[in-house]
């Protein structure tokens, strides 16, 4: 592992496998920077107890599948850390002096926080942690003190929290000026950088069901049973592709002589994954005036998502083969992650003055 390269942070919750949005959303951009950064890639398991304290177990499996949805993909456990966040105690400690540096007011705001209790139907029945892994999310971020966070569209939220606590911090405990620029922050003797998100090419993949009620197309998640998982044989993905929603105006007219594929989920897909865009534009153009049908379409569809997935799925098969090798993985990386976040709160500490004593910690 070389130290000299930009690091970057990035991570999952387990909540289930991988699917094609993770993938567009946030997995292609790992892939792509994992030769030219120092990569690291949280599972984060903690946060999946803030709506599934009561199956411990769907979890422990869903942080394997996600290792192992990552190994497929391509992540190199050789150029990349893969870790499990529960692993990482300094993490927590982070989590507890950044919560004292926003107010719980500000933490409810959070739109993700407010779509996510809307979502899942939470009302006021959610537990403490689940405002609190807001914060917590900020130091999964802040621990590795990276320059960039791959993520989807509905993670910016999160992320513009974590830049907020992290000018807060480096102003009161670093001393940086608050009219400093969000890039000179650590030219001026700040800890923490002032993160940049990177997105993915599609900001949001819409899933294989039709609009909710709002009339939008829903974003493809496992909860919502509209998703294609990276784990799909090729026969699920022709099901699933074959029984996904269209729009029975074919290709919705937003204006005269505009489309918009995305109310569509079968164009929306094909404008994703299609890398032949002639064929895409000539089929469109076909479709909207009766000529090609919604078969022919989702079965040139079938064939470009298999080809995509099929190298996944050989990967995956190797390594579900050999469920050691997995773990052998997350241990290696946990044990680099220790070593960055407990030197990020032992500075932190050194900042707050509270460091007291040294301390060394190791995961056997």
């Amino acid at each position: 592992m070389t130290n000299d390269k930009q690091r970057i942070l990035t991570g999952d919750t387990p909540t289930g496998k991988l699917h094609l949005g993770h993938y567009v959303g946030s997995v292609e951009n790992r892939l792509a920077l994992q030769d030219d950064y120092d990569c690291y890639f949280l599972i984060a398991n903690k946060h999946a107890f803030t709506t599934r304290a009561d199956r411990p177990a769907e979890i422990r499996q869903s942080v394997i599948d996600i290792a192992t949805d990552y190994l497929a993909a391509g992540i190199d456990p050789n150029k990349a850390t893969m870790f499990i966040q529960s692993e990482v105690p300094a993490i927590d400690e982070l989590t507890f002096f950044f919560a004292m540096l926003v107010p719980f007011n500000r933490v409810m705001r959070n739109p993700t926080l407010k779509d996510e209790i809307r979502d899942k139907e939470l009302g006021e029945n959610y537990s403490f942690g689940f405002p609190l892994y807001a914060v917590g999310q900020v130091a999964d971020i802040l621990a590795f003190r990276p320059v960039m966070v791959p993520v989807g569209e509905d993670q910016l939220p999160h992320l513009e929290l974590t830049r907020e606590i992290a000018r807060r911090f480096n102003q009161m405990y670093c001393g940086v000026n608050p009219q400093t620029q969000d890039k000179d922050y650590l030219k001026a003797g700040a800890l923490f950088p002032i993160i940049e998100p990177k997105l993915g090419r599609v900001r949001r993949l819409v899933g294989l069901g039709p609009p909710g009620q709002n009339g939008e197309l829903l974003k493809m998640s496992k909860s919502l049973n509209n998703a294609i998982f990276l784990s799909d044989d090729a026969d699920i993905v022709q099901k699933k592709v074959m029984g996904m929603y269209t729009d029975p105006k074919r290709l919705r007219v937003s204006d005269p002589g505009e489309t918009d594929p995305t109310r569509n989920p079968l164009w929306a897909f094909h404008e994703t994954f299609n890398p032949d865009r002639q064929w895409v534009a000539d089929q469109q153009e076909a479709y909207r005036n009766g000529k090609v049908g919604d078969v022919a379409i989702k079965r040139r569809l079938v064939e470009i998502l298999n080809a995509l997935l099929e190298p996944i799925r050989q990967r995956r098969k190797q390594y579900e083969s050999r469920p050691d090798d997995v773990l052998d993985v997350l241990k290696a990386g946990t044990r680099r992650a220790n070593v960055v976040a407990e030197e990020t709160l032992q500075l932190a500490k050194q900042s707050m003055k509270q460091d007291y004593f040294t301390r060394k910690l190791a995961i056997e």
